[in-house]
């Protein structure tokens, strides 16, 4: 099955679990400090929340979730053929989940990924596996791109590990 991702930025994560679970009648699918998701069945929606104090109301990013690898992967050639740029990250951690996926961004600086979840993960996230340009060597997990492109990384410090995370949260950058 696939559904559309909507990725949020929230003040008050507790808050807005309450307000999402009483909207769509059901708990999150997954909930980690500074992060919850639900699977929602109808529409079929997987909602990301993630909390972004001063961010809130906010749009993080979209994305369209895929039941599998090989789904990405077309996904990758049919948009590298139409001529978009496209970042793949290829079993990269992000967001409590091991996923492989592809970003592209839109005329108006939209982020959107197509993304497979391979596995969950006890840490929020890891260096990915960038392939394409631009490249991205982070100096440590803490310092890895997760939800952004390479430029965003280094001048905003997009990340995915715990420290990192902290700090781009605290920051208003966000994560996945």
């Amino acid at each position: 099955m696939s559904r559309i991702q909507l990725a949020l930025n929230v003040d008050d994560l507790d808050q807005a679990i309450t307000f999402y679970s009483t909207l769509f009648g059901t708990e999150p699918a997954k909930r980690k400090p500074g992060y919850a998701n639900f699977a929602i069945t109808q529409p079929p929606l997987k909602l990301v929340l993630l909390e972004n104090p001063g961010q809130g109301g906010s749009l993080n990013h979209l994305g369209v979730e895929v039941d599998s690898s090989d789904v990405v992967h077309a996904e990758i050639a049919r948009l590298s053929e139409a001529g978009m740029f496209t970042e793949e990250q290829i079993a990269t951690t992000c967001c409590f989940a091991t996923q492989d996926k592809v970003w592209v961004t839109a005329p108006d600086a939209e982020r959107w990924e197509v993304y497979t979840v391979l596995a969950d993960s006890e840490t929020f996230g890891t260096a990915p596996q960038l392939i394409g340009e631009p490249s991205v060597t982070p100096n440590s997990d803490a310092d890895a791109p997760c939800c952004g492109t390479a430029e965003e990384a280094a001048a905003e410090g997009v990340c995915c590990g715990s420290a990192a995370k902290s700090d781009a949260v605290a920051s208003g950058a966000g994560c996945c």
